[in-house]
């Protein structure tokens, strides 16, 4: 790797965003760690940021000269809100930019694939990077990991289809490597764990390394696109319903060695992740427990650290 200058990440304290920028700075690079509300993070510096206020854009572009994009989250044209701001941030000094999308949506498709076809014409080192499915989504915030808390259920239209769930570290690892090697890769870079997974297979694997029971429903196109419905705009759960379609049709079933020859380790297993998260989880509520068990007057008012979830 190269010494860099400094690097912009939008989206600091999110899934990719506040992995990304925790490696940046522990490989030593200067970050600028971009937020709505400029939220402290370690060893970066805070920039208050929101694509929908251009006020925003010229501080956090002062001083530095790539950028990692997260698209503003729901919206339908993004291309029209990040367009502006690339341009922008090119005239201001910024030579590379690494955008975050899918690998459901190709260049020129809906979405941020319109900014995916714009981003080569902008700057002269580039990469899109495009990660299957996040295995976070069973252990974040992701509604999959409330059901499973909530009614030890996943709900999906997959059927039997297989998705190559990526652990978020791993694409972490990957944006580092495309925003400060010698080079970008000037190309789109889809992403996968190891293996592709069935969400039955996910169910087992979280059964067994919890030790809850987790099981998947199958629904129909119709019954996930209504029961997203329920929290979201309906033709975005259309979208999101026919996701899982293409899913149960196979467009998601496939490896690839991209996180193996760019970073130069194998990606995570799913397995691997949950038990590091377990094990996390039990060291992190014993420590809780710890400190409890040894103040001289309990607080009635704090949570058993044995409930977490």
């Amino acid at each position: 790797m190269i010494t860099t200058g400094t690097t912009l990440v939008i989206g600091a304290t999110g899934t990719t965003g506040s992995r990304t920028a925790a490696q940046l700075t522990a490989a030593g690079h200067r970050v600028k760690a971009a937020a709505r509300r400029a939220t402290p993070v370690v060893g970066a510096e805070p920039v208050a940021f929101d694509w929908y206020d251009p006020a925003t854009h010229a501080t956090a572009l002062d001083g530095v000269d790539r950028v990692y994009l997260i698209p503003p989250l729901g919206e339908s044209d993004p291309a029209a809100i990040m367009l502006p701001f690339l341009r922008r941030a090119r005239a201001a000094g910024v030579r590379r930019a690494v955008l975050l999308s899918s690998s459901a949506i190709p260049e020129g498709g809906p979405a941020v694939g319109s900014v995916h076809r714009a981003l080569p014409d902008l700057f002269d080192q580039w990469a899109v990077l495009r990660p299957s499915w996040f295995m976070q989504n069973f252990t974040g915030a992701h509604a999959h990991s409330h059901s499973i808390r909530d009614e030890g259920t996943i709900w999906t239209a997959t059927e039997a289809g297989r998705v190559g769930f990526i652990d978020a570290e791993d694409i972490a690892a990957v944006a580092v490597r495309a925003l400060t090697d010698e080079r970008a890769p000037d190309t789109d870079l889809v992403l996968t764990g190891p293996e592709a997974l069935s969400y039955d297979d996910i169910a087992t694997t979280l059964t067994e390394v919890t030790g809850r029971p987790v099981t998947h429903r199958r629904l129909s196109y119709e019954q996930m696109r209504d029961r997203l419905a329920t929290q979201l705009p309906m033709e975005f759960a259309a979208i999101l319903a026919g996701m899982d379609r293409a899913i149960a049709e196979g467009a998601e079933d496939r490896t690839t060695d991209t996180v193996q020859r760019l970073t130069g380790r194998p990606p995570r297993t799913f397995r691997a992740l949950l038990e590091r998260e377990t094990r996390l989880g039990a060291i992190e509520a014993a420590s809780r427990r710890g400190v409890s068990e040894t103040a001289s007057s309990p607080d009635p008012s704090s949570p058993d650290p044995g409930q977490r979830e």
